[in-house]
């Protein structure tokens, strides 16, 4: 994680119009992912490679607020984009070396659990920068 650049709001926003612009098929866009959700089984994660990260200090434990300022919930697929917000304070973006798609990807660990959270990065609009 230390070797990925921490991305701020304008280049989340960049990579999110060039995942919206892609239009050619591929195995990673076969699952609906444009709200959270498990990494289906069948996702090619392999294909997949960490291009930057929105973890500002790994040595650091970021919050747990989320911002939902129009009643949107972590699971909306119009959720914002929240930065410096759970769960996007620990997220890494991942580019599909195939097509140029991008995901947001976090892991989850409960009490007895670990599960690999995605989302699709391709609605630039969604991108906020609001302050935790």
């Amino acid at each position: 994680m230390a070797d990925l650049p921490v991305l701020d709001g304008a280049g989340l926003r960049a990579l999110a119009e060039r995942s919206a612009a892609v239009t050619v098929a591929c195995a990673c866009n076969e699952a609906a992912l444009a709200a959270w959700t498990s990494t289906p089984l069948s996702f090619p994660e392999s294909q997949l490679e960490d291009v930057g990260t929105l973890y500002l200090d790994p040595y650091d434990e970021p919050g747990f607020a989320e911002y939902h300022p129009h009643g949107t919930r972590y699971d909306s697929a119009d959720a914002p984009v929240a930065l410096r917000h759970f769960p996007y304070n620990r997220c890494n973006i991942a580019t599909c070396t195939v097509c140029g798609r991008c995901y947001l990807r976090y892991t989850e660990a409960g009490g007895y659990f670990v599960d690999r959270r995605i989302r699709a990065l391709n609605r630039p609009e969604l991108v906020s920068e609001a302050s935790a």
